[in-house]
């Protein structure tokens, strides 16, 4: 065979191998995590940091607590949600530093008494003096879309947030991830600057419940094809007793001369009082400065109280 004809040949296959080549898809990275589930995963996480902050994300199926609402909208529609879900702004979800993901809470606007439940699929809100981040739907229902803002208060639904949870974990929806965006957690946390939730993480809920995700009975909702239980659009009319003002809580002590000096300390930032509680067995003395008349105004006495070193401050409605 003449010596062109030859090389023309070699050459037609080294081009048919490299387009072949060129059109394949690129070799994963080695160490490149599982892909996430359509649904999302289960997800409590190790303390994570956000702007300088430590945050404690811990199973607590106790958590009820009063304090500012915001909403999260267009900006992340469509985007990534910690827990791996797809963010939708016209679903009933909601961000919370520290609740497990998926689970279920009642938030309750307690200016109006309205009230819905929506699932907890996301971290935030990481803004001082806010407890929950609602989506863009929750705040369309709860009445505050316009205003931006809500004293609410935050129940979680533990039976119902137990079932999502097992069904989560059995459909081998589970990773246990560090952070909001699923990258490793530090080898060593250290000392946080602002503690934001302390407490010592619980152990996963118990797989007792069948690989089929079931939708919590006593919600009313669906389960979407990719297993995900979502909240329907019932708004619920509920009573709200109090004065429903706003405080800054600086601390809570044991010891009432502990309270006493640093409601001393705290006098030239506004009227400050000490209040008590009884948690189980035990009398704290709450420090707390207000009543306060906006939520704008809270903002700026927040950063006052954490400015004088009070690192756990934060704002409740009472």
């Amino acid at each position: 065979m003449p010596t062109d004809v030859v090389r023309l040949l070699f050459l037609t296959a080294a081009l048919g191998v490299l387009s072949a080549c060129a059109g394949g898809p690129p070799p994963a990275p080695v160490n490149a995590p599982p892909p996430l589930p359509a649904g999302g995963i289960y997800k409590v996480g190790n303390p994570y940091q956000i702007d300088g902050v430590w945050y404690y994300p811990r199973v607590d199926y106790d958590y009820d607590e009063t304090g500012i609402a915001s909403w999260y909208g267009p900006g992340f529609h469509k985007r990534a949600t910690a827990n791996g879900e797809t963010y939708n702004e016209n679903e009933l979800t909601a961000a919370h530093k520290t609740l497990p993901m998926p689970s279920l809470v009642r938030v309750t606007n307690l200016e109006n008494g309205r009230s819905i439940v929506v699932r907890i699929n996301d971290r935030g809100p990481f803004v001082a003096g806010r407890i929950i981040d609602m989506s863009r739907r929750g705040a369309q229902l709860l009445g505050f879309e316009q205003q931006g803002t809500a004293k609410v208060r935050v129940q979680i639904l533990a039976d119902e947030s137990r079932a999502i949870a097992v069904a989560s974990q059995n459909a081998g929806n589970t990773r246990m991830a560090g952070s909001p965006d699923g990258s490793p957690p530090p080898v060593a946390a250290p000392r946080p600057t602002v503690q934001v939730e302390g407490q010592p993480l619980d152990a996963p809920p118990t797989q007792t419940a069948q690989r089929t995700p079931s939708a919590p009975a006593t919600v009313p909702g669906r389960t979407v094809p990719d297993g995900r239980f979502l909240p329907d659009p019932v708004v619920e009319q509920r009573p709200v007793s109090g004065k429903q003002q706003i405080y800054v809580q600086a601390g809570a002590f044991t010891i009432y001369d502990n309270a006493n000096k640093l409601r001393a300390r705290l006098s030239s930032i506004g009227q400050t009082s000490i209040s008590t509680a009884m948690v189980g067995d035990t009398q704290y003395f709450r420090v707390r400065v207000g009543p306060i008349a906006s939520v704008d105004q809270a903002d700026r006495i927040l950063a006052d109280v954490i400015a004088a070193g009070n690192n756990g401050a934060r704002v409740i409605v009472d």
